[in-house]
């Protein structure tokens, strides 16, 4: 099979997947905007960043596991494929349900740190409480699908996002207009969709990989060496994404501060940069996989070539999307929220958003190739240095520029990132 047959087999389906991610932000987005008041949306934004704080932190379960298990599939390590799926499952189980334990911290924390108005908090306070108790099977996701994709296989994650949706949608719609909850119904259709798609992933990796589900062997899953390496990879994929909640936490906090209309505007317009982002990172994830796996069977040949192919999907990719977005601009506000003060706010500043592909296509290439051959620390280096160029354009444009400041101050951020992985490169093609 040739190199860009193997990118498309584990791209295309990982775009159907990773697209669903914020196509479930954009539902909730959707189905909030068409109610009575901009808070709603204000509300979604605001809990969706607080569960970015405490999701994202763990999201080293997906990153660092793909990347461990895709080297000791190239270098034929079976029994350590397996140990890699226990220990990252039985952590995933842990901080699920930790996470549920501390529900009330972290709505309070979360609450106090965005600092939304009154009534935004309010509906904020209801989604959250709701939503926390899908942590379990959002952690145990992430650890599967960082499995499978390290497997070189993305079709299964493909079919749990699938069932997610095809049960969260209906259901949202259902819960909301039908039996008139409101916002508690675009929680409690999020969550039920969150364990339907645990439990689909589960009965997948019977039927598919049951000749690696031997029984435990607790010496083997906690032996030192391996276990450090899992935890040291986690440790620096957690401080990166220390570093990435950072800068969107204070993104979203500056909207709130400049009030509802700026802070629902902004919502809609991430809600777009997300919908690039995991669109592209379909490409990242086949870097991810396959240069994980040609590092380690120390095919440098086949690893090269697979950088050089991704970046040519990536460049068409920009295109692509700023085409979109530019002749589609009405049809997306529109389709988002049917409130023309909120529609009028985020098409002032909609021209920044057709800069994201540009400024972040070199970071999530590099992103994809760093996971896969676990080159963690490079990827905290380049993460710290875009989130000094953000917050230092931050305070020197914020003053004089307002909204459009933070803009730009975000852009700088992706494309900082891509540049100082473009200098760490040769060190990692060095290294194989």
């Amino acid at each position: 099979m040739t190199i860009d047959r193997q990118i498309m087999k584990i791209a295309l389906p990982a775009i159907v997947s990773n697209i669903t991610v914020p196509l479930l932000g954009l539902v909730d987005t959707a189905i909030v905007g068409h109610m009575d008041s901009a808070a709603y949306i204000g509300a979604i934004a605001v809990g969706g960043v607080i569960f970015n704080i405490v999701y994202w932190l763990f999201t080293f379960l997906r990153m660092g596991t793909s990347g461990i298990t895709a080297q000791d599939l190239g270098a034929g390590k079976t029994a350590e494929i397996t140990n890699t799926l226990y220990r990252s499952c039985l952590l995933a189980l842990a901080i699920g349900v930790l996470l549920i334990v501390l529900q009330w911290p972290i709505c309070h924390v979360g609450l106090k740190l965005m600092a939304p108005t009154p009534e935004v908090a309010t509906h904020a306070r209801t989604y959250l409480y709701i939503c926390i108790w899908g942590a379990v099977a959002v952690q145990m996701l992430y650890a599967l699908n960082g499995w499978f994709i390290g497997m070189q296989n993305t079709r299964i994650p493909m079919v749990v996002a699938i069932v997610q949706n095809v049960v969260n949608i209906p259901l949202s719609l259902l819960l909301v207009f039908g039996m008139g909850m409101g916002i508690a119904g675009v929680a409690l259709g999020t969550v039920l969709a969150q364990y339907i798609g645990l439990l689909t992933a589960v009965l997948m990796l019977r039927a598919r990989y049951r000749e690696y589900l031997t029984p435990i062997v607790w010496r083997s899953v906690m032996q030192r060496t391996a276990l450090m390496r899992f935890l040291n990879v986690n440790r620096d994929i957690m401080l990166r994404m220390v570093c990435l909640i950072a800068v969107t936490t204070w993104f979203t906090a500056a909207g709130s501060r400049q009030g509802d209309l700026i802070l629902a505007a902004n919502a809609i317009l991430f809600q777009l940069f997300y919908l690039f982002s995991f669109f592209f990172d379909g490409f990242a994830n086949a870097a991810e996989a396959m240069c994980g796996k040609y590092k380690g069977a120390r095919d440098v040949e086949h690893f090269a070539l697979t950088v050089k192919r991704v970046f040519l999907c990536g460049g068409a990719l920009v295109l692509l999307f700023t085409a979109v977005y530019i002749v589609g601009e009405d049809y997306i506000l529109g389709l988002l929220s049917n409130q023309p003060l909120v529609v009028d706010t985020a098409r002032e500043y909609f021209h920044w958003l057709l800069l994201v592909p540009v400024c972040g296509i070199m970071a999530f290439v590099w992103d994809g190739v760093f996971f896969g051959t676990t080159a963690t620390g490079h990827l905290l280096l380049s993460m710290f240095t875009g989130t000094v160029l953000f917050f230092a354009s931050y305070f020197i444009l914020f003053p004089l520029y307002a909204n459009d400041g933070l803009w730009v101050s975000f852009l700088l951020y992706l494309a900082g990132r891509g540049i100082v992985q473009c200098f760490s490169f040769p060190k990692i093609i060095k290294a194989i």
